[in-house]
């Protein structure tokens, strides 16, 4: 939280997945982890490549969550899987707190 302007934290993930389509991307979060996979599957064909520049690859990233971040949205643009997140302003509560008088 930035402390000056009391503004919720606010953080963004990103990710190169170039060759990756939504559909072959998976992003979940279970307590405080978030997971990132992507697989990509074979076009089934047999193909001998010269140079393959963007490598058919699968993968899988964990990222353990800070206490209270929550996840916003994801967002696939021009090759970048971007994830954001932001951690509330904690509400603040005031307490009465009642005086005992004792002789």
């Amino acid at each position: 939280m930035d402390s000056s302007t009391g503004a919720p934290l606010r953080l963004r993930i990103t990710l190169a997945v170039a060759g990756f389509t939504v559909e072959q991307l998976d992003v979940t979060l279970e307590e405080k982890e978030l997971t990132i996979r992507g697989r990509q599957v074979e076009d089934g064909e047999d193909r001998i490549y010269l140079h393959r520049g963007i490598a058919a690859r699968q993968f899988q990233r964990t990222f353990v969550l800070a206490e209270g971040m929550n996840v916003l949205g994801a967002e696939l643009r021009n090759g970048l899987l971007s994830i954001d997140l932001v951690r509330p302003e904690p509400t603040r509560q005031a307490k009465r707190i009642d005086i005992v008088a004792r002789p």
